[in-house]
């Protein structure tokens, strides 16, 4: 009877909630503004969920297929929304698309899709020549997703606060991680300074490649000592050689490249060291130094008269392969010492070797090292470094040793490419001059004797051949030789 009551009740009211509902209507249909209406079915929300299922907002100034005036495509913004979910999706499963857990580490996983990145990216950077507008937009847009992992990164920190009653505490904060904080803002600085270096070749003229195929029948024996570059196209400059001038401008970039190798290979080397030495490596070494140099090697390295230089000549240096078994042998040795040096147990004496010894052939084994590395830059990495990689768990760590070592490529490639350029001028001036003794074109003096000339655009990294002649040619009017442009 209870429930009876209760069920009339609530039928007078929904009568009466009706009954108001419609005299509101009416009273915007007499103001001809009608409202909707606010009884919504189910099967009209449903069907408004599923006609934007998949719809990205657009602004009041676009519209469904994209912007007239600012040229946005909104195919083009999906696609790459798609593609940033996708790369993002294989970062989280460790590269693993299973989803089983069988994938890498996290940092692993990062610094391989850096390197993947790069090398689609660069890897066909066969010419010295700038960048199409695609790949430099698509590098930009993709390392920018990547690096900003580095973002979140964060330490804690102390910071003085002040209350509102004027007391001052000490409280913690955070704040970018240090070694992320002050070599990403550097590495992309070299990154921007080698992109602009390949967009001051635009306007050149004064080589040109052609292709192998069609050069074949025409290649000189002279021309035939690069032939382990077979896949470069080959480089043509006029039959007199390069002008003055331009060989200036390429000296010039050779050397701005070369101070940004450097530079990466200071940050990826700290950082390389700065990582543990995996147990799995450690395992996998002999059980002294001797036995990892060779005794031809060590009796260079123990001996009384130590000369690095004499050392490494007396290798045959000239495969990758061999560099590479060399540098993989002294930085066994290396970390063998440190090892024992490092331990106290006194059965790591049973050799005889003292201390001092050790330290001192540390010291020359890794100054062996250090100018094998600066000599050899283009070499594969080396059984540490590609232990190290792949054993690390510091994705800051990672994020530095990739980032660093693809500028470091880059360099190296934008120097090679420098190279062929003035390698052909020569063979194309030995040519007009056979009786004429060939002196380097490149050597550190020269180099040193131009940057001091140069001085005025020490500061500046984007200059074209055109810049440089009008520079050149003011410093040559202003030290009284302009007579000889006439």
């Amino acid at each position: 009877m209870a429930i009876g009551r209760v069920m009339v009740r609530f039928l007078r009211k929904r009568q009466s909630w009706e009954k108001a509902l419609q005299d509101q209507e009416n009273m915007f249909d007499i103001q001809g503004l009608r409202a909707p209406s606010m009884s919504i079915g189910v099967q009209e929300i449903g069907s408004e969920l599923n006609r934007s299922e998949n719809r990205t907002p657009n602004s009041r100034a676009c519209g469904e297929d994209g912007c007239p005036s600012c040229g946005a495509d909104r195919s083009a913004s999906i696609s790459d929304i798609a593609q940033m979910k996708e790369r993002f999706a294989k970062l989280l499963l460790g590269e693993d698309m299973s989803g089983c857990g069988k994938g890498v580490p996290s940092a692993l996983a990062l610094s391989n899709a850096i390197t993947n990145l790069a090398a689609s990216v660069f890897g066909e950077q066969f010419r010295l020549e700038p960048m199409s507008s695609e790949r430099k937009a698509r590098w930009r847009r993709e390392i920018d997703l990547l690096l900003s992992v580095t973002d979140h990164i964060v330490e804690f920190v102390p910071s003085q606060q002040v209350g509102k009653d004027g007391t001052s505490m000490e409280i913690m904060t955070t704040k970018q991680r240090k070694d992320l904080f002050m070599n990403i803002p550097a590495l992309r600085k070299l990154d921007a300074m080698l992109l602009g270096c390949l967009d001051n070749f635009k306007d050149q003229n004064e080589f040109w490649y052609a292709k192998r195929e069609a050069d074949e029948s025409k290649r000189t024996d002279d021309a035939c000592d690069k032939d382990d570059k077979w896949w470069l196209p080959t480089v043509k400059v006029p039959a007199n050689g390069l002008s003055e001038i331009s060989r200036k401008w390429l000296l010039f970039h050779k050397e701005s490249a070369n101070q940004v190798l450097k530079a990466a290979l200071a940050i990826n080397a700290q950082v390389l060291m700065e990582m543990e030495i995996p147990e799995a490596y450690i395992e996998s070494l002999p059980k002294n130094g001797r036995a990892s140099l060779g005794d031809s090697l060590y009796r260079s390295i123990s001996a009384e008269h130590f000369n690095p230089e004499q050392i490494l000549a007396s290798f045959d240096l000239s495969t990758d392969h061999n560099v590479l078994d060399l540098k993989n042998r002294i930085e066994a040795s290396v970390v063998i010492w440190k090892r024992k040096m490092n331990n106290k147990e006194s059965k790591s004496w049973s050799s005889g070797v003292s201390l001092e010894k050790r330290e001192q052939f540390e010291e020359r084994a890794w100054t062996v090292l250090h100018i094998l590395k600066h000599r050899f830059h283009g070499i594969p990495q080396s059984d540490l470094e590609t232990s190290k990689i792949q054993f690390n768990r510091d994705v800051g760590q990672s994020v530095l040793e990739s980032y660093s070592r693809i500028i470091e490529s880059l360099a190296y490639t934008v120097i090679s490419r420098i190279e062929d350029v003035l390698h052909a001028d020569h063979l194309a001036q030995d040519l007009v001059n056979k009786n004429c003794n060939w002196k380097p074109l490149v050597n550190d003096s020269d180099v040193e004797e131009e940057m001091e000339k140069l001085e005025f655009m020490e500061n500046s990294t984007s200059m074209t051949l055109s810049d440089f002649m009008v520079g050149t040619f003011e410093n040559e009017i202003n030290r009284g030789e302009g007579s000889r442009w006439c």
